[in-house]
């Protein structure tokens, strides 16, 4: 795909890195939607509805020929872990994943904007952490770190020490499931 054609509609430093190393040519223009669960949303829906959201949203607003939305959330006893508010719930989030086994979903729309087709999927990954002491947990939320995550953690920053395994795609549980999404665009050639 040429440059300029593909456009992120994330912010994410994290999502812009995955899709550079990729060698993926692409901009960033950050939608601005409302990301609350609707009620009786599942989680894969979710995070599916957000992703085609903010690939339209931003699609509205340029020319531009792709679109890549993207949402994650974390699900821990099938309750859906978004970022944390504040500390307290960063902390509460890190508490609850401590010992334990989490899955982290991440939807991700193609939208083309010159045929309009429009493509979602999302990807499942199943995260192990190993028993976190409290002083680690209140030492990562004061670097300030999981503010921005779901399930407030990043497994590519200063939380790599507390997971002990993963079952599916690393680059998902980062925030952008890069195989599945290569193909994707791939086949919207």
């Amino acid at each position: 795909m040429g440059s300029g054609t593909i456009v992120l509609a994330s912010a994410s430093p994290r999502r812009s890195e995955l899709l550079a190393l990729a060698g993926i040519e692409f901009s960033v223009m950050p939608a601005d939607i409302c990301e609350d669960v609707l009620p009786g949303e599942e989680p894969a829906g979710h995070v599916m509805r957000l992703s085609s959201e903010k690939a339209r949203a931003v699609a509205a607003k340029t020319g531009e020929r792709f679109f890549i939305g993207a949402d994650t959330v974390v699900i821990l006893d099938n309750r859906i872990m978004g970022k944390p508010a504040d500390e307290q719930e960063a902390y509460e989030m890190l508490s609850a994943l401590s010992g334990r086994t989490h899955e982290v979903i991440t939807g991700f729309t193609v939208l083309d904007g010159a045929t309009g087709v429009c493509l979602s999927r999302n990807v499942r990954t199943e995260v192990i952490f190993r028993p976190l002491a409290e002083r680690e947990i209140r030492e990562y939320i004061a670097s300030g770190c999981p503010m921005d995550k779901a399930g407030a953690y990043a497994i590519q920053g200063g939380a790599v020490h507390f997971v002990r395994s993963i079952r599916g795609s690393y680059s998902n549980v980062v925030g952008l499931p890069m195989a599945e999404l290569y193909e994707l665009l791939q086949t919207m050639q």
